[in-house]
């Protein structure tokens, strides 16, 4: 039995987990739970879309895969010194511990990634460095850690690709193959602006008037401007 948790907070982007959640539940005998401080619903960045947790963080001692999401709560994950206490304790015994998008900013906040390279989604790699990750831009999931068991997949879609590298790990290729067509992932968009380094400047500045929309709403803009300012007075004190 793998049992597999993924992470739930307020404002996670529901696609990065929803993607991965389909191809993990098609592994051999998984038990996926989605984990949060109690069971019951938890609102989705939208504001609209609610995922039901169906075990919280202490009726989940030992999970073999760890999955975070991320989001705009991220900022408000990151302080969450339950859910950060919980990483910290489970991570050590789980076969992965992984991220999409801004999940990597709590997996940084937990004190996971410290030393090593990580990726997160391309607006907020910056986050990443001010906890002294080394972030990478480009390239979709970096692996890290300990035997390379720490894994984090850029934003969002990327999870998908995390998601079926992980179950050609722990099932193998055939099985991998055989989920990949199950869930018809065959991209071939007729667009190619999904990396920065294939976009237009105009393009850079829509998509990130785009992503405000939930960054800048009070309760967000606070919990990150506050993350901002710990972070930076942790990387000053430090030094002296």
């Amino acid at each position: 039995m793998t049992q597999i948790a993924i992470v739930l907070y307020p404002r996670f982007t529901a696609l990065d987990l929803i993607g991965p959640y389909e191809v993990l539940r098609m592994l051999p005998d998984a038990e996926v739970r989605f984990v949060t401080h109690e069971a019951g619903p938890v609102v989705a960045d939208s504001g609209v879309l609610l995922i039901g947790a169906t075990h919280s963080f202490d009726e989940t001692p030992s999970p073999d895969l760890i999955l975070v999401p991320g989001g705009p709560g991220c900022f408000g994950a990151a302080k969450d010194e339950k859910l950060l206490d919980w990483l910290r304790a489970v991570s050590p015994g789980a076969q992965w511990t992984t991220s999409v998008c801004t999940g990597s900013v709590v997996l940084a906040a937990a004190g996971l990634l410290d030393g090593l390279r990580a990726t997160t989604h391309w607006s907020s790699l910056a986050a990443l460095s001010l906890y002294g990750v080394t972030a990478v831009p480009d390239e979709r999931i970096v692996r890290a850690g300990p035997d390379e068991r720490i894994v984090t997949a850029a934003g969002v879609s990327a999870g998908i690709d995390l998601a079926l590298w992980l179950a050609d790990e722990i099932a193998g290729t055939k099985k991998a193959e055989a989920i990949q067509l199950a869930i018809e992932y065959d991209p071939q968009p007729h667009l190619d602006s999904g990396h920065r380094s294939k976009a237009s400047a105009g393009t850079i500045t829509a998509s990130t008037l785009l992503l405000s929309r939930d960054v800048h709403k009070p309760e967000v803009l606070k919990l990150s401007t506050q993350l901002l300012w710990d972070r930076t007075l942790a990387k000053v004190r430090s030094r002296r």
